[in-house]
This record gives C-alpha cells, sequence and structure tokens, in this order.
C-alpha cells in the first residue's frame, strides 16, 4: 500500500521535479563512490564536502575543483569523475531511458516529457530515434578525439597512460567540463597546436547541440538551408561568439607577460582561439587566468554568461536566447511589429522565456555574488568569475576556489545545479502549473 502511495506521489511529480531528483539521486551515489577507499590515493582523504563539489562540478560539467584530480584520487576514482561527467553531458534522464530501452521496456508520455525537458526540445517526439543518433554521435566524436589525443600525449608519456589521458581530455572536452588530469591544467601544452586546436573544436561540437551536430552530418548536397531555424542560428551566434572572443582575448593580453607575450603570432591566435572557445562553459585553460587583464576579465564575464547553444553539453543562458534577445531589441528600435530571423517569425512566447531566463539568471548572480562576497575577502572581479564559471558550468578560475568557505563551497554546489539543468528548469520545479486565467484592465506603466 505504502509502495503505491510513493509511485503515485512520483507520477504526480512535474518533469522539471523528476529531472531534479535523478540528478540528486545521482550525486549522492557519485558522492559515496568517491569517498571509498578504492577511490582516493595512499595517505589522500577528502571531506564529504570536497566529494559533493567533485562530484556536483563533474555531473554538471563544470570542471570547477577544490582539489588536485591528477594527485587526490587514484585511476579508478578518475574513471568515476569521467563517468560521471558522461553521464551529466548526455544527460542522467537519458542514460535511465536508455537502461529501459535496453531491458525492454516501452516509454510512457511522462518518460518522453522528462526527456523532452533534460534536452530542452520543444517536442517529446521520436525519442528512440534521436536516442541512437545521440549515442553514435558521442560515440564517434569521442573516441576519434581520444585517438588524436592519445598521439599528441604520447610525446609526452608512456602509450598506456597516453591512451588514459587522451580518452578522459576527450570526453572532458566534448562534454564540455573542463576537468583535466595535469595539475596546471593544460599550462603544460599551451604550445602544442594539435592538442590546442584537437581540444577547442572537441568542445566546439559538444557545444553546439546534439540536433545541430545531426543536421550537419544528414544535410544534402551541403545546402546549409536545409538547416532547422535553430541550428542556422546558434551556428551563427557560435560563429559571431567565437571570432569576436578571439580578437579580443588577442588584442588584450597580446603583450601580457603572464599569458601570451612570449609566443609568437601563430601561437598567440591559437591561445587566444582556444581561450575563446573554452570560455563559453568549458572550463580548460592554456595560460594562467590569475593575473589576466581587467578588460579580458570582464568580456569573460560576457562570454561565460552566454554559453553554449540549446540541447548541448554547455551551460549559461544559451546563444540562442542571447540572439533572440538581441533581435528583440533591434525590432523595437526599428518598431517592427514582430521579432524575425531567416524570414521567420519569432513566436512572442519565445520572447517571453528568453526574457525570464535572462532577469532569473542576472538576479540569481546577483545574490549569489553579494553573498560571498559578504563572508569572503576575495576581490569583487575574482568572486564574480567564480560565480559566472559556476552558473554557467565553464569551470575557469581565477585560483580561488580552493580557497573558499564552507558557505560559499555549498553556494556554488547549488549554483552548478541551477546552472547545469537550467534557472527556468528549477524555478519551473518550484512553481505552480495552474495558469491564472484572470485578466485585469490594462495600464500604461512609463519606462526607459
Amino acid at each position: 500500500m505504502q509502495k503505491l502511495s510513493l509511485l503515485k506521489k512520483w507520477d504526480n511529480l512535474s518533469p522539471y521535479r523528476k529531472l531534479i531528483f535523478g540528478f540528486l539521486v545521482a550525486i549522492f551515489i557519485g558522492v559515496i563512490l568517491l569517498k571509498m577507499p578504492f577511490s582516493l590515493r595512499e595517505n589522500q582523504n577528502i571531506s564529504v564536502l570536497d566529494s559533493l563539489f567533485t562530484i556536483v562540478s563533474a555531473i554538471c560539467v563544470t570542471g570547477l575543483s577544490v582539489v588536485d584530480v591528477s594527485q587526490v584520487f587514484t585511476s579508478t576514482g578518475q574513471l568515476i569523475i569521467l563517468f560521471f561527467i558522461q553521464l551529466g553531458g548526455i544527460g542522467v534522464m537519458t542514460v535511465s531511458i536508455i537502461v529501459f530501452l535496453l531491458v525492454g521496456k516501452k516509454m510512457s508520455f511522462e518518460t518522453r516529457e522528462l526527456l523532452k525537458e533534460e534536452r530542452n526540445s520543444n517536442s517529446n517526439g521520436g525519442i528512440t530515434k534521436f536516442i541512437k543518433q545521440l549515442l553514435l554521435t558521442v560515440f564517434i566524436i569521442e573516441i576519434s578525439g581520444a585517438s588524436i589525443l592519445t598521439y599528441c600525449f604520447s610525446k609526452y608519456y608512456p602509450l598506456k597512460k597516453s591512451i588514459f589521458y587522451g580518452l578522459f581530455h576527450s570526453v572532458s572536452a566534448f562534454c564540455n567540463a573542463g576537468f583535466s588530469l595535469f595539475t596546471n591544467n593544460l599550462e603544460i601544452f599551451k604550445y602544442d597546436r594539435l592538442i590546442n586546436l584537437t581540444i577547442s573544436f572537441l568542445i566546439i561540437l559538444g557545444g553546439i547541440g546534439f540536433v545541430t551536430i545531426n543536421s550537419l552530418v544528414i544535410i544534402k548536397k551541403k545546402k546549409l538551408q536545409n538547416l532547422s531555424i535553430t541550428s542556422k542560428f546558434a551556428l551563427l551566434i557560435t560563429f559571431f561568439l567565437l571570432s569576436f572572443g578571439t580578437l579580443l582575448f588577442l588584442l588584450f593580453e597580446y603583450n601580457n607577460l603572464s599569458t601570451l607575450k612570449n609566443m609568437n603570432f601563430v601561437d598567440k591566435l591559437i591561445n587566444s582561439f582556444f581561450q575563446s572557445v573554452t570560455l563559453r562553459t568549458a572550463g580548460f585553460n592554456t595560460v594562467p587566468l590569475t593575473n589576466i587583464r581587467p578588460a579580458t576579465v570582464f568580456i569573460s564575464y560576457i562570454l561565460m554568461f552566454i554559453g553554449a547553444s540549446p540541447g548541448s553539453t554547455g551551460g549559461g543562458i544559451k546563444t540562442t536566447t542571447f540572439g533572440v534577445l538581441i533581435l528583440y531589441a533591434l525590432g523595437v528600435l526599428k518598431r517592427k511589429e514582430y521579432v524575425e530571423v531567416f524570414k521567420r517569425r519569432i513566436d512572442w512566447e519565445l520572447i517571453n522565456k528568453a526574457l525570464a531566463i535572462v532577469v532569473i539568471s542576472i538576479f540569481y548572480i546577483v545574490v549569489v555574488t553579494t553573498i560571498i562576497l559578504s563572508i569572503e575577502s576575495f576581490t569583487t572581479d575574482k568572486v564574480i568569475y567564480e560565480v559566472l564559471s559556476a552558473f554557467s558550468t565553464t569551470g575557469l578560475s581565477m585560483g580561488i576556489t580552493a580557497g573558499l568557505g564552507i558557505i560559499s563551497k555549498l553556494i556554488l554546489v547549488i549554483t552548478m545545479f541551477i546552472g547545469r539543468l537550467g534557472p527556468m528548469t528549477v524555478a519551473l520545479a518550484f512553481t505552480s502549473n495552474k495558469r491564472s486565467s484572470i485578466k485585469y484592465p490594462k495600464e500604461e506603466i512609463l519606462i526607459g
């Protein structure tokens, strides 16, 4: 009887709450696994909070870490982290559904709705086909990336270690996680152009979304007009942000002794491109970020806040949300009745959702930053950088993560969680599904 009661309560939960619950269960299991002796090197120990922080960072594909993953965890512990990175990249609910399909169970309407929410889709149709395409896409890209990176690492390490490093960093890059098995991330490889470019393109592919990747693969006769509006829009905004970020990072850091000054022009350009890519939710770095210039820090805020594309492994408000709001602002200035893109009209409900996402995100970031600033002694720019990095699941840091107090770490854990699931998903999980039917008289309010 009690079991039936629990099942009924589960069925009555909204898809948003089920999605949150799924992530929480996975996190709980991960925390226990990382605390086990087989996960930790000899004479190493981590607190429950640090284990929680690491697992949330992995499953939320962030990359922020309060411990040195390469020194604290055994190969088994690192594989556990890699598993949770992959789990977070593909999606907890997606993996659960794959298991259900493997054992021959059919998907209910509620299950389809769950997957729709997790992959940030407008439709719950074609789930089985989508999952098959997703798995094939992930396998091909990650194995290809691992092969190239294994070749690169074999110049520095024995073959067995190179294979492990290649696989780990390929998965971490494609899932936009940013976890590295080197103490200073990828700084020791800043002159290895093939590693830089391979990691960069893995991040880009993970960041543009599975739907866009599949759309590019199945285009007939290379006609870009066959792409969906979402895919075209995501690619356009991604190209603009990558170009914008590369040029500005190169300009601002060109003569900075801590970052690019001692490199030749080609290496400066490649490292600037790498940082522009990774700033949009990946978390790797080839140059130290503790002494980057204030202008670079500010540009980093913008790129991290925007993040990756919908349906991808990355976070942020998403490229299409940013693009829709830019078009909306331009439409207002031109006094257009509708917002248009690629000769198509954008629904006002979509614009309202984009505005809500940005407002909720900014409000949350402001509140969290204020709280951390009130209890920590770090400078404002570093705290904002850390909060934005956690919220956008970027994982880059200006060197303050390990030095944060217990409350600040817990706040960042919650921030990474909200950033991975999306602020709207979390907000809707705690609001009523009922629509208000009351219509009050209109009234004008002066603005601007």
